[in-house]
């Protein structure tokens, strides 16, 4: 799904990583960490895909809501096992975005 975004100013945090390998285990902390990021303050909505490289990009009302979300403590454990357990190599972008636009056919 394209998230739903509001109007700019927001911000985007893009998450790039390779997997050693795809877990089931993987697959629920990522399932679990996506449901209790939609809980947090400031979180706007998120896009996913994986084929080889994944790509995750959450959409936050502003830095605020990003450094409170690095800062859960569910995250901060994935984030360590992540670097232990799963990840080859990632890579953390945060961007502000300051334009948007889009086109969605009639239903």
């Amino acid at each position: 799904m394209i998230a739903k975004t509001p109007k700019p100013p927001y911000y985007a945090v893009i998450f790039t990583s390779v997997l050693i390998e795809d877990t089931e285990e993987y697959q629920k902390v990522s399932a679990d960490l996506e449901a209790l990021a939609e809980k947090q303050d400031g979180f706007l909505g998120f896009e996913a895909a994986r084929s080889g490289l994944g790509l995750f990009i959450s959409y936050w009302k502003d830095e605020e809501a990003i450094q409170n979300w690095k800062a859960v403590a569910s995250h901060e454990i994935a984030q360590k096992r992540g670097r232990e357990e799963w990840y080859d190599k990632f890579q953390v972008r945060v961007a502000k975005v300051e334009r948007a636009y889009g086109f969605e056919k009639d239903s």
